[in-house]
């Protein structure tokens, strides 16, 4: 199997820039032998490589990543620790499958929380909810479905009108929204780098090392472009890059994010915003609205637009127009920060399927599979990263049993059928959401 596209983006991931320190790791040469092999150093692969390691001490794993640990796709989101899925349903079985997902995002959240605390990985870690907002009437039928579907569930929130909002936000730009209080923040690059610094001693992480080639046939094998290593098992954890392997069916596609980070507010801005806490805030429709934060250290994230990604690359110019559209958006949001300073831009892929299942599990005999993320990677893969090495290993946990029901990510059509068909369905979204902008 020949890996077709590498992820490339020319940008810098704001969040690796403004952390003093990130892990650097050698890249793979010469031949390497180890008993497993992972490939993806992101949520899912480092969950997967911890869990194997901890369970098969003296089994020897390797873990692969094309780039640099902390600006991978993994390094490069919006930093949000779900812990409920962002739609519920209201028929008996979307609440099943809801209740479902809640038990796998709060599992991932919970192991995470455990490997931060354990290895005092300073990620900006912060327990600070989450808000999920509308701007115009239109979505209020959502936002008040969404509240009832959490009181069916029984979780704890709070509907908030727009006079409250703004005084927590510091801008009147929503109109309504869902505060649940349980949603971690935190800067993925920070995370990610140290739960690959904090990986048990017989892991071995090699950066800078795309997989190549990969055979399956006769053992493991993979070809990088100064090394190749030997396995006797194999874990993909490769998201939207999947899509040309054989193994997947062509059942995942990528989509490039486009975010920008401001410089901290000074005091006098401050001063101007309000005193608010920091905070985290989703749009009611996350194809055609803007994620934002406010961070700990008094900056904002902007995150907004999506674009189909095929070959997993988004060039400067892309990302430069999208950094002026966050500039323009910033500018009506918070009036009276128009001296704000934008810091960094940057893009960063994520993985989908068509139903929003992922392709999880035993895709051949020693070959495993955690991809199709489709958004709350960081707790929902780190879920499926360590569940999926229990079930590697024949482990019990009931949560396996979980695993089974969220279904499989179904076939997509060959380009360019999937290009109009992505395409449509995101011009739909954005017709549908012009007023959330």
């Amino acid at each position: 199997m020949k890996i077709e596209h590498l992820p490339l983006d020319q940008n810098i991931n704001g969040w690796a820039a403004i952390k003093a320190e990130t892990p650097r790791y050698p890249s793979l040469r010469g031949n390497v032998t180890a008993d497993w092999l992972v490939i993806g150093a992101g949520y899912a692969g480092l969950a997967f490589a911890r869990r194997i390691a901890e369970l098969r001490p003296h089994e020897k794993v390797v873990v692969l990543d094309a780039i640099n640990i902390a600006d991978n796709a993994s390094a490069r989101n919006s930093g949000f620790v779900i812990d409920l899925p962002h739609t519920v349903g209201s028929s008996s079985s979307e609440l099943a499958q809801a209740n479902t997902y809640r038990r796998l995002l709060q599992y991932g959240v919970k192991h995470l929380k455990e490997t931060v605390d354990n290895h005092q990985i300073d990620c900006d870690w912060l327990n600070s909810g989450k808000y999920h907002c509308a701007v115009s009437p239109q979505f209020d039928g959502e936002i008040d479905h969404y509240q009832q579907e959490l009181t069916t569930l029984g979780e704890s929130h709070q509907l908030l009108e727009q006079a409250e909002l703004t005084q927590r936000l510091g801008t009147d730009f929503y109109r309504r929204a869902v505060y649940t209080p349980n949603c971690i923040l935190v800067n993925p690059a920070a995370l990610v780098g140290g739960l690959a610094a904090t990986l048990p001693e017989n892991v071995t992480v090699y950066a800078n090392s795309p997989a190549l080639q990969i055979d399956t046939q006769n053992g493991i094998y993979a070809q990088t472009p100064h090394g190749e290593i030997r396995a006797r098992k194999l874990m993909l954890a490769i998201n939207g890059a999947s899509r040309g392997l054989p193994l997947y069916k062509g059942s995942v596609f990528a989509m490039s994010t486009f975010a920008t980070l401001t410089e901290p507010l000074s005091l006098r801005q401050r001063e101007r915003l309000g005193n608010i806490a920091p905070w985290g805030l989703t749009p009611v429709n996350a194809l055609a609205g803007a994620t934002l934060r406010y961070t700990h250290d008094h900056r904002f994230l902007i995150r907004e637009h999506v674009n189909f990604a095929p070959k997993l690359v988004t060039n400067a110019v892309e990302t430069g127009k999208h950094a002026r559209r966050h500039q323009a958006l910033f500018a009506r949001l918070y009036p009276q920060l128009t001296d704000l300073d934008m810091a960094y831009s940057w893009s960063g892929l994520i993985s989908i399927t068509r139903n929003g299942a992922p392709v999880w599990g035993t895709l051949a005999p020693n070959v495993y599979s955690a991809a199709g993320c489709n958004g709350s990677g960081i707790s929902k893969q780190s879920a499926f990263g360590r569940l999926l090495a229990e079930h590697a290993l024949g482990e019990d946990n009931p949560l396996l049993a979980d695993m089974q029901t969220v279904g499989r990510a179904n076939y997509l059509p060959p380009r360019p059928f999937l290009d109009l068909g992505v395409k449509s369905f995101i011009a739909r979204e954005r017709w549908r959401s012009k007023r959330e902008l």
